[in-house]
């Protein structure tokens, strides 16, 4: 990829961390940026993720790179914010259920041959490392302690985020329904909303979730999506002594700002039901089975109280890794397109931004350009 133009007015489509982040790395290196949103900032994946700020098991080695230094800016951003109770580094918990499929003992060698921080631990172990765990529920085979990985409420995030846009000039456009690259030349030359309303622009970032393969195709390009209908059940405020991420075979759980706790799993997504006008239905079932597995992993087995749910779209890649950088075939249409957004959205949002900003690609982002969809087909 070479380089393009400089610009100094960008569109950012999407009000997710994605988004938003590249919107305020935009504004601050001095471009002229709109963040345009189909309805409120964080109403889509965002404020459905599980949040959780890890690389553990495997993945390709750039994408395990490029999380790592995703996980360091939040680092960076927790000193900045010592005390905040969005953004914890508590650690994360994982084991695999006890059956042949079980390969906890060959993720934790792959972990520390990339010198991953990572703890083997038998079930009799897991209290003293990290607590609010019922340890009769880890499989015996043991489990994997990631003490560097954390978690961080997106929406808090966001709007953090948000107000540094606003007080360096940025325009935020909410509710404004969907919006149409506009695509004039053969050049992306802004966005036009649902309302009707048109942003013109030097170029656009489309980081719209999982709306971004069918935004593309629309100009004939692809992008391979295997974006699936995710459930993240939120429970009441409930006493409880767990601070690290758990990853288990019936459920994920993180703790939140209020106490509460947010829960997903693989089994319960296949449950939802959705219509063709494009809503979801989630049985009662699903929600009180998911509340019934978590309760099971805590010390003490608590009851968990529902609160509330979300379903929705993932996010997901058709080859699971990210997706970010310009299409080759529509000059100034960028995109940013990732299942990690969490791990990834300050980082990503960083080097987008600077790309667009400079017309310099980042070699980091190099093995994740939307290209490789093209060349596949």
């Amino acid at each position: 990829m070479t380089a393009s133009p400089p610009v100094s007015r960008v569109v950012v489509v999407g009000g997710g961390i994605l988004g938003v982040s590249s919107a305020v790395h935009l504004a601050r290196l001095g471009v002229s940026t709109i963040l345009v949103t189909d309805g409120r900032p964080a109403n889509g994946a965002s404020g459905r993720s599980l949040a959780w700020l890890n690389s553990s098991r495997r993945r390709s080695d750039a994408y395990h790179r490029l999380r790592m230094i995703g996980i360091d800016r939040y680092r960076s951003l927790a000193a900045r914010h010592p005390d905040a109770a969005w953004l914890r580094f508590d650690g994360g918990l994982t084991w695999d259920a006890d059956d042949d499929d079980n390969d906890i003992a060959g993720i934790y060698a792959h972990e520390k041959a990339l010198g991953y921080d990572a703890a083997f631990l038998s079930a009799e172990e897991v209290g003293a490392v990290t607590p609010g765990v019922d340890a009769g529920s880890i499989a015996a085979r043991g489990a994997i302690f990631n003490p560097g990985e954390g978690w961080v409420d997106l929406p808090s995030l966001i709007d953090l985020l948000l107000a540094e846009f606003h007080d360096r000039g940025g325009a935020l456009v909410t509710d404004a329904g969907k919006a149409t690259v506009t695509v004039t030349a053969g050049r992306a030359g802004g966005v036009t909303m649902a309302d009707g309303r048109r942003f013109e622009a030097d170029a656009v970032l489309l980081a719209a979730g999982a709306d971004v393969p069918a935004i593309v195709a629309r100009e004939g390009q692809h992008i391979a999506d295997g974006t699936p209908i995710s459930l993240l059940v939120r429970t009441r405020p409930v006493a409880h002594a767990l601070r690290a991420v758990l990853n288990t075979p019936r459920v994920a759980i993180r703790p939140t700002p209020t106490g509460a706790l947010v829960l997903d799993s693989a089994w319960s997504e296949e449950e939802i039901t959705r219509h063709p006008d494009g809503s979801f239905e989630v049985r009662d079932a699903t929600i009180r089975g998911l509340l019934a597995e978590a309760s099971k992993v805590l010390a003490g087995n608590p009851t968990l109280e529902l609160d509330s749910y979300g379903a929705g779209p993932k996010p997901i890649p058709g080859d699971g890794e990210p997706v970010f950088g310009p299409l080759e075939a529509i000059p100034g249409y960028h995109v940013a397109f990732s299942h990690s957004g969490a791990t990834l959205g300050l980082i990503a949002g960083e080097l987008l931004a600077g790309e667009i900003a400079s017309g310099t690609p980042h070699p980091l982002l190099a093995p994740f350009r939307p290209a490789r969809f093209a060349r596949a087909a």
